[in-house]
């Protein structure tokens, strides 16, 4: 028999693992959803809100599909540590 302090530890650590595995993924969502935001973007035309993020007056950088891109470049962390993860496992 257990006791109801040994289960509630229990269920705890279950949803630490779980918290920590949803985190997990949304950080992998980041990256192709910010490159998917990027294409669709740059296809269709960002409007007023491109024009609002021009602030950069002709900068390489201004608009909103060098910031998604950016965006998507620094949330790719996560991709890089799981690839890393997997050629480490495949040796």
């Amino acid at each position: 028999m257990t006791s109801s302090v040994s289960a509630t530890v229990g269920a705890g650590r279950d949803g630490v693992a779980a918290a920590r595995h949803l985190a997990r993924w949304l950080a992998l969502a980041a990256t192709p959803t910010f490159a998917i935001m990027a294409v669709l973007t740059a296809m269709i035309g960002g409007g007023a809100a491109d024009a609002l993020c021009a602030a950069g007056h002709g900068s390489v950088l201004g608009g909103m599909v060098p910031m998604y891109l950016l965006m998507s470049a620094f949330h790719s962390a996560a991709w890089l540590k799981l690839i890393a993860e997997r050629r480490g496992s495949d040796k």
